[in-house]
């Protein structure tokens, strides 16, 4: 009992520096993390499972399109451009609710 006391202070004074210490990851470490989780969601949201989400996962983490994107329409345009401009003047419920149709009014 006596040798457990005096060697835990030890054990622990030896294993927390080495937790302490971990290497913080790399931006490109970051950036690659953050891919996985955004292909991960996508491969989820589109119910994908087996080969077809292997196959997506691959394709969506070497940065290929899995579908290729399409033109907004003009209309579609004008609607991200406004909804773009009420979320950078945090405008919410009523207010950009007004907001969104005034200005794709025109």
């Amino acid at each position: 009992m006596r040798a457990l006391t005096f060697a835990l202070p030890i054990i622990l004074g030896l294993a927390v520096p080495s937790l302490a210490q971990a290497p913080t990851p790399s931006a490109a470490q970051s950036a690659q993390r953050e891919r996985m989780k955004s292909c991960n969601v996508d491969a989820g949201s589109q119910k994908l499972s087996g080969s077809a989400r292997k196959g997506f996962m691959a394709d969506c983490l070497a940065g290929k399109a899995a579908t290729p994107t399409k033109e907004l329409t003009p209309q579609q345009a004008k609607m991200k451009s406004c909804s773009t401009d009420a979320s950078a003047k945090s405008l919410d419920g009523t207010k950009r609710k007004t907001f969104m149709s005034t200005c794709v009014k025109g």
